[in-house]
Parts: structure tokens; C-alpha cells; sequence
């Protein structure tokens, strides 16, 4: 009897319009809030840890775009500036052969550089018979005169280099040469030595006006080499090999390494 009252009493004071709970009603309140509290933040945390690891995978995706568009920019970064070089110096090619097709009268044609041997004797270029070339036709780069053609195939001649000149050497040659604004200058560029990286042009009269920094230039004598052709310039002048004579140490104007284009002189041909 005394359940059922206080269980109407407790009915009664449950069902009543109040404005605050009672202390048992609180307890539960709060132990269901803190049991809710304790499953909700696990749960809270591992949604959590999963939205991170999807967030790191787009970011490493992310990084992983940005660093190969950073390579792929810088690569065409380079390909642009080498590009921009070459086009420079195949602007300034074409204004020195239109200049040198002027003042000489030869036709002129670009040549690349195949290979070299590894004697750095000869090299090879991608002009051959087909394109008109032929044995002792002279080769020069922007530099100087370094070279003439000693064999020919269909697409590609051997040019054999002028540091090969040898006077000891029955299948060299020798090379009229005079000083760029002095015609009474007379001598033959007939040796190189690859020690000091120099020629040296003998027979020069003790009356000859050469002198130090002239420019040493092909005379066009002798009818093999064509004139005008530059060779280098005087670094010293000494007493040839009997007294009777002078010889002129000359620093090569090519520098026969770090080859790139070549041109190779061609004679116009004359209408019959």
C-alpha cells in the first residue's frame, strides 16, 4: 500500500506543471548525458581521423600536380632559352654570311658537325655529294678558316682540320697567307703546334712590315685556297730557321673545340 502511494505521489509530482526537476530526474539527466558523452567523442574523433586522411590525400595529390607542373615549367623554360640562343646566333650567322657574300663573292652554305674523330684531326658534316660538295673545298666557322674537305659521300664530306698542318708530312699542305691590310706581307702558314695551340708562318723577308696583332689572312696565292680567309693573328715574330728568314707565331682565330655550325665555301658559278 505504502508503493502505490508514493508511486500516485511520484505520478503526481511528474505529470504537475513545474518550472524545475526534481533530483532523481537531474541524475538521470546527467548520467545519460555523460554516457552519451563518452560513446559521442570516440565517434566524433574517428569521423574525424578519416576526414584528415582524406584531406592529406588531396593535399599530397595537390603537391604532387604543383611538382610536375614545376618541372614541366622549368623544362620549358630551358627549351625557350635555348631556343632563344639559337635563333640568335642563326640570326647573327645569316647577317655575317650576308656580309661575307658581299665582300667575297662566295656562296655559302651551313653545315652541322657530325662527329669528331678522336684525334681531333677530321670531323664530319651533314654536307655531301649530293648537296655539290667536293674534295678541297674550304670549311670555316664564324671565327676563321679551319679546315678543308678531304673526302665525300652522298650526305656527308670528312673535313680534315688545320691543325693537322705538318711540314714533315708529305700529305700536307701549305697556306699562302698576307697580313689584313699589308700586301707586301708574304709567308706560309705551314705548321701547327698543339702544344702552344699555335701556327707558324715561315719564309717571311727580314723587309717585311708584319708585326705583332696583324691579322693573318689566306693571300689567295698559289691558287688552292681562295683570299680573305682568316687564319689569326701574330702573337710574336722571331728569326726563322737560318737566319735568313722570319717566323710568325700566330694564334688561331677558330678555336677548333665546342663546334657547332661550319659553312662551307662554294665558288658561283658563272652562266655560260
Amino acid at each position: 500500500m505504502i508503493g502505490i502511494v508514493l508511486f500516485i505521489a511520484l505520478m503526481g509530482i511528474t505529470l504537475g506543471q513545474r518550472s524545475s526537476l526534481t533530483w532523481p530526474e537531474k541524475f538521470a539527466r546527467d548520467s545519460i548525458g555523460f554516457v552519451q558523452g563518452i560513446f559521442y567523442r570516440p565517434a566524433s574523433a574517428i569521423a574525424g581521423f578519416f576526414e584528415d586522411i582524406g584531406n592529406m590525400r588531396s593535399i599530397y595529390k595537390e603537391n604532387e600536380r604543383l611538382k610536375i607542373a614545376v618541372a614541366q615549367l622549368t623544362t620549358e623554360q630551358i627549351q625557350t632559352r635555348n631556343l632563344k640562343e639559337t635563333n640568335a646566333r642563326y640570326k647573327e650567322e645569316l647577317k655575317f654570311t650576308k656580309e661575307q657574300m658581299a665582300k667575297d663573292n662566295y656562296d655559302w652554305r651551313v653545315a652541322q658537325v657530325n662527329s669528331v674523330s678522336n684525334d681531333s684531326k677530321t670531323l664530319v658534316i651533314d654536307i655531301g655529294e649530293k648537296d655539290g660538295a667536293r674534295v678541297g673545298q674550304e670549311v670555316r666557322s664564324m671565327e676563321g678558316f679551319v679546315g678543308v674537305i678531304s673526302r665525300t659521300a652522298n650526305f656527308t664530306s670528312t673535313v680534315t682540320l688545320l691543325t693537322t698542318l705538318d711540314p714533315k708530312n708529305p700529305n700536307s699542305y701549305a697556306i699562302a697567307a698576307t697580313a689584313l691590310g699589308k700586301e707586301k706581307t708574304f709567308g706560309m702558314v705551314e705548321s701547327y703546334d698543339p702544344v702552344t695551340n699555335t701556327f707558324q708562318m715561315t719564309k717571311i723577308s727580314e723587309d717585311d712590315p708584319i708585326a705583332k696583332g696583324d691579322q693573318i689572312i689566306t693571300s689567295g696565292g698559289g691558287g688552292k685556297f681562295r683570299k680573305n680567309l682568316q687564319i689569326g693573328t701574330v702573337e710574336k715574330i722571331q728569326v726563322g730557321e737560318f737566319g735568313q728568314t722570319r717566323t710568325a707565331i700566330i694564334k688561331p682565330a677558330a678555336s677548333f673545340v665546342d663546334w657547332k655550325e661550319l659553312f662551307v665555301l662554294y665558288t658561283p658559278e658563272v652562266p655560260e
